[in-house]
């Protein structure tokens, strides 16, 4: 990376962990993007060009996890049955997240605790998971040889999906990165074991 790109990167991370401390301290509403924008020493319109809305920072880690799973899916044998696919990428998403910084590892846990103080910000994040639920499906229907509308291709990916979101939603005591992903390994591995052979074929 070069010195330039450190820079904008330096700037996204300043503003991603400011705001996280603001929405937490004082509220997700009442915090303004003119209030981020403040703190670490920015226009609103420099804001803008790291996120599209205040919306967007919450689900950051939407955006990360969505390109762990395609770039990974792409990567897979064509011959491969789906859901193992599937499971490649969810686990290169877990892998990414139990590799990550403390840093990062913090900035998870307060997106976390975020969400359970804020329960619209929840249906933001289940709409953005939407999204990356229908270009899964996409992905999975075209390693198929099929359209976009066919059912077996978009069960096979709310399936692998559903079981991310027990694993994640599951309390877990301590509360932390390592504790959630072995959670979620935990119930990938249930889904895996619970499936037919071949009943994604």
């Amino acid at each position: 990376m070069g010195l330039r790109e450190r820079k904008k990167e330096k700037t996204r991370v300043a503003l991603l962990d400011v705001a996280l401390d603001l929405f937490l301290e004082q509220g997700y509403d009442a915090t303004t993007i003119e209030q981020i924008a403040g703190v670490v020493d920015v226009s609103p319109r420099t804001f803008f060009r790291y996120f599209p809305s205040k919306d967007s920072i919450p689900l950051w880690f939407h955006e990360q996890g969505e390109e762990t799973m395609t770039e990974t899916l792409d990567s897979r044998p064509a011959d491969e049955p789906p859901f193992t696919s599937l499971a490649h990428a969810l686990r290169a998403m877990f892998h990414d997240m139990h590799g990550s910084t403390p840093e990062d590892a913090e900035r998870f846990l307060k997106l976390r605790k975020l969400f359970e103080q804020n329960p619209a910000l929840v249906g933001k994040s289940v709409a953005r998971g939407t999204e990356t639920e229908r270009r899964l499906t996409e992905i999975i229907a075209r390693r198929r040889g099929v359209g976009d509308d066919d059912q077996l291709s978009h069960l096979i990916v709310a399936w692998a999906m559903a079981t991310m979101r027990v694993g994640f939603e599951c309390p877990t005591e301590p509360m932390n990165i390592d504790a959630i992903v072995e959670r979620m390994e935990q119930t990938l591995a249930i889904a895996e074991r619970s499936l037919r052979p071949g009943w994604d074929a």
